[in-house]
């Protein structure tokens, strides 16, 4: 039993002719460094200074100069599946995270959560007596599992770690996030000009300065993960003004540039060439006045994204420094993928609306101008700065292409890596990680953790490299896939395919590059080694088969982007109820005929907030009560629509109703009930299903930003909500002088 745990004393009648043994904690390590891992979030090759990017960012900067730059460094093209071959040392498909937590398709290599069979690195250390800290994005459990019903299995907590602070999703707002310390939902703090990456840091250098107070010998593992620069590109003004005039020459100048400082800084050989610009990128000299002016604004606020979160680097550095933990503290610095293309040729103030097929216009845009990177913005660039990001290299994000797949990495570990400002040009993966650091501490993989079997690690060891130039890669091979595109590296040779989205896998086409001596993937060799080719296709589906990537699934089957389970009809919901929005979970009204009734108590007249809300200021909608009367508020991607009650509402014990019933493609006709007393009506457009906004379903209160400009979040209602009953009835279209219970009745 853990009491009796290395008891080596003796045990005898009494005290007296007893041996004591106090409790020791024995660690099998031949040294225990401490462990910081920073990672950012759709940063591309070159958005770094070290890596060519005219951006300012000095801290990861410092690290290169101090430390080691890795040239060759790849990961998966997605973010879960890069976090996931990160901290267990395993191939993603074959731990249950084929591609992000939301796309579960119902085979096991996209659960979206990682298998206890592959133990993390928190999980691996916290035995040996390392402290283990999260801090910012998770998105490493199925989003079915984020509600307050858990499970919290793979939250984590139940996964290594001793502290976190952050978030769960894939993304959220900079400036009013989701936030969740340890297993609870908390508000954002009250700061002035809050700001999570700014938070995140504060934190963690909070839990270090804590620990070493506590126990300064005790070694920590700190996994910090930005949400920068993942959309939306959100930054306080004078970080963006600070880069006015710096892009004016456009992405495709910028491209040039960063290549020579690459080749200058010995980056990349001195005969290095561009790929081929990718498709549906203007020639920036094609665009008009307005779309460059608009097109610079948004690079300019996503350099200051990059600079504002470098700064927070420098204050953890600094932590370490003050603390004395700088020589032998390992610190890790990498990008989980490529640059995102998903701002479309043109950027959006409101990425949202790129996502549901309604991306804004240049005008549209260009209206929003000055409120981008700030709070009434969630923007993404255009994609001529996400190829630009990734220089040389083509594709981008999503993408098993050197674009979507060849990011940063960083190490310094001044006690364990005597050279300094070195690059690596050996063949790494995001996998060769964990075993790395089990290396240098000396730990074997144990066969079991936490009383679970545990499966062999699939990444090579890099410590060799670390003093050693020269070294070898010793890695043999790696497969890469995602959402059915694919690509296999084999002893300097690649074979990639781009795969169109509901087309025949069969029919891809297979390229071939040789990245010894052509990284940028441009000449395709395929016709001139048509067998190499051909052995290349071969062991991918080897490697397919051995570390379950198959089935292969493009997402764009009958289930979209994965997993729809059939909805709920009817929900009964209770004060401070909240439920992590996403499109295949909560209730679905939008778009539907459907009832909302809430049992509520005021003391008074005055008493007024949220009754039930779905999303916030990007889009979702809201029932609440404001000025003694009931509102209803459709937000359409920050379109708002309000009806109002016609009639105020009595203190006392309260029913109030709102049935809405579907008119049209696109529209509804909503009526409100006070007392079962009609008290109003209106219409509803546009009124349609959409995934509107990655913030949560809430009874009593409005989070993170308010559906309805007409008040502030949080909103919370200060009187009692006895219940709220949502009742779902369908997609028909009916007359607008149709009555819900018509339409109840006949189901």
């Amino acid at each position: 039993m853990e009491h009796d745990r290395h008891f080596n004393g003796t045990i005898g009648r009494t005290f007296e002719d007893s041996t004591a043994s106090w409790i020791t904690k024995p660690t099998e390590l031949k040294q225990s460094p401490n462990i910081v891992m920073i990672v950012l979030d759709d940063v591309g090759y070159s958005q770094l200074g070290c890596y060519g990017s005219d951006i300012e960012t000095p801290a990861l900067d410092s690290l290169a100069e101090d430390g080691l730059r890795y040239a060759n460094f790849h990961v998966t093209p997605l973010c879960s599946p890069t976090r996931t071959c990160l901290l267990t040392g395993r191939n993603h498909h074959s731990v249950g995270m084929g591609r992000v937590t939301e796309m579960n398709n119902g085979f096991p290599n996209t659960r979206g959560f990682i298998s206890k069979e592959a133990a993390n690195l928190a999980e691996l250390l916290r035995p040996h007596g390392y402290q283990t800290l999260a801090a910012g994005k998770w998105h490493l459990n199925a989003i079915d599992d984020t509600s307050p019903a858990g499970s919290y299995d793979h939250w984590p907590l139940q996964r290594g770690f001793d502290r976190f602070y952050g978030f769960l999703a894939g993304e959220t707002n900079q400036w009013h996030p989701e936030l969740v310390m340890g297993n609870e939902r908390i508000e954002q703090p009250s700061t002035e000009d809050y700001h999570l990456s700014e938070d995140i840091v504060d934190q963690s250098c909070k839990w270090l300065r804590q620990l070493v107070s506590a126990d300064p010998d005790k070694p920590f593992f700190l996994y910090l993960a930005f949400a920068a620069g993942h959309s939306p590109h959100h930054v306080p003004r004078e970080f963006a003004d600070k880069y006015k005039g710096r892009f004016d020459d456009g992405w495709d100048v910028a491209r040039d540039k960063i290549l020579t400082r690459q080749k200058a800084s010995g980056l990349l050989p001195d005969d290095q060439r561009l790929a081929s610009r990718n498709d549906g990128v203007q020639p920036w000299d094609e665009l008009s006045a307005d779309e460059q002016r608009l097109a610079t604004r948004f690079k300019e606020v996503f350099a200051g994204f990059m600079e504002h979160t470098d700064v927070q680097i420098t204050r953890l550095l600094a932590e370490l420094d003050a603390l004395g933990k700088r020589d032998d503290t390992i610190v890790i610095a990498l990008s989980d993928n490529g640059a995102a293309s998903l701002g479309g040729p043109h950027g959006s103030y409101h990425h949202l609306r790129s996502r549901i097929g309604d991306p804004p216009t240049v005008e549209e845009n260009l209206a929003h101008i000055d409120d981008l990177g700030g709070p009434l913005s969630y923007p993404i660039y255009p994609f001529g700065w996400a190829m630009a990001g990734n220089t040389p290299f083509k594709r981008y994000k999503g993408n098993t292409y050197a674009g979507g797949v060849r990011a940063p990495l960083l190490i310094r570990w001044p006690a364990g890596i005597q050279a300094k400002g070195e690059t690596r040009r050996q063949f790494y993966h995001v996998v060769d990680i964990t075993p790395t650091l089990l290396d240098l501490l000396g730990l074997d993989l144990p066969n079991q953790v936490n009383g679970i079997e545990q499966i062999p690690l699939h990444g090579t060891s890099m410590a060799h490299t670390l003093n050693d130039n020269t070294a070898d890669t010793r890695k043999k091979i790696q497969y890469f896939e995602t959402t059915g595109q694919r690509a296999i590296w084999h002893e300097g040779w690649k074979a990639v395919t781009f795969h169109t989205r509901g087309t025949d896998f069969d029919t891809d086409e297979w390229e071939l590059y040789h990245l010894d001596q052509d990284l940028a993937e441009i000449d395709n060799l395929a016709d001139q080694h048509p067998e190499k080719l051909r052995e290349m296709i071969d062991l991918w589906w080897r490697e397919a088969e051995q570390y379950g990537v198959l089935p292969l699934d493009d997402i764009g089957g009958r289930n979209g982007v994965g997993w729809w389970p059939e909805p709920k009809d009817r929900w009964v919901l209770y004060q401070d109820a909240v439920l992590p929005h996403h499109f295949k979970s909560g209730p679905r009204v939008l778009g539907l005929s459907h009832r909302i009734t809430a049992r509520i108590e005021r003391k008074s007249t005055d008493v007024e907030g949220t009754i039930v809300a779905d999303g916030g200021r990007f889009g979702g909608w809201s029932l609440f009560i404001h000025d003694n009367r009931l509102h209803y508020t459709n937000n359409h991607s920050g379109d708002q629509k309000r009806i109002s009650s016609s009639v105020t509402i009595p203190p006392g014990n309260v029913t109030l109703r709102l049935d809405v019933v579907k008119t049209g493609e696109d529209e509804g006709r909503a009526r409100f009930f006070v007392n079962d007393q009609p008290a109003g009506e209106g219409l509803i457009s546009p009124f349609r299903q959409y995934n509107f906004v990655n913030e949560p379903f809430e009874v009593g209160r409005d989070s993170q930003t308010p559906v309805d400009d007409h008040y502030n979040a949080p909103f919370v209602f200060s009187g009692q909500i006895v219940n709220v009953v949502i009742e779902a009835v369908g997609e028909e279209i009916v007359d607008q002088n149709t009555l819900l219970e018509e339409l109840m009745s006949s189901q």
